[in-house]
């Protein structure tokens, strides 16, 4: 089973946080999530590997520190080209399934990774993590690895998880708090900021200033996360 990162230009990352992060800051906190990331995958046992599809430089020397692969991407084509790229290059090497995450789950940790492994059966199989609103799919473990198409987006968890279905897989659901917060919001920064924990984004967050900048939005996300 291999792990599999897309990665878009780190440029122009996170977009829709422009509200409250400018344009230093947007790439900065993506860089520090996507460290989180290959942080926790490297950490994981029952890998056989990391591929990180990427056309950017910043993303492919981080890739190198946590001894990642890279699969070059000529132009972004969007998260579901990447993955569907890297599933026909590793399902053509004799890879045995894929482990798709985000490079935006700062909260990613090495035993929720190792919980979806555990979960995953054999081959045929599918399995899912949700987004923390249920919309999304934020970890999606296939086997073999074009075990069905990949349908990413804001609304995903759903088709994928009629996709399986279609062919005959039906797919384990884990719902994980780690895995599940992927940071595209304001709001989602704000769900995180309210979580207690040491982190490379949590220490970017800090050190930069935004934490504090941002305390007020953080006392509404922690009530609107309890509630």
């Amino acid at each position: 089973m291999w792990a599999v990162v897309p990665v878009k230009d780190m440029a122009g990352a996170k977009q829709r946080l422009a509200p409250v992060l400018d344009a230093r800051e947007r790439p900065a906190l993506y860089r520090a999530m996507l460290e989180d990331v290959l942080s926790a995958l490297a950490a994981a046992r029952g890998l056989d590997g990391i591929a990180v599809v990427s056309r950017d430089g910043e993303a492919a020397a981080l890739a190198a520190r946590f001894g990642a692969r890279v699969i070059a991407e000529p132009a972004n084509r969007g998260h579901r080209a990447a993955v569907a790229t890297a599933a026909g290059l590793l399902a053509a090497e004799g890879a045995a399934g894929l482990l798709q995450l985000p490079g935006d789950l700062p909260l990613a940790s090495a035993a929720e990774i190792e919980r979806v492994l555990a979960a995953h059966g054999g081959a045929p199989a599918v399995t899912l993590v949700p987004s923390h609103d249920g919309l999304g799919t934020n970890c999606l473990a296939a086997s073999p690895p074009e075990a069905l198409p990949f349908l990413f987006g804001d609304v995903s968890f759903e088709p994928h998880r009629l996709a399986a279905r279609e062919r005959g897989i039906e797919p384990a659901v884990l719902h994980l708090p780690g895995l599940g917060l992927d940071i595209d919001t304001p709001d989602d920064l704000a769900l995180l900021l309210a979580r207690p924990g040491r982190s490379a984004t949590r220490a970017y967050l800090e050190r930069s200033g935004i934490a504090r900048r941002l305390a007020p939005r953080v006392g509404d996300g922690g009530r609107r996360a309890s509630g």
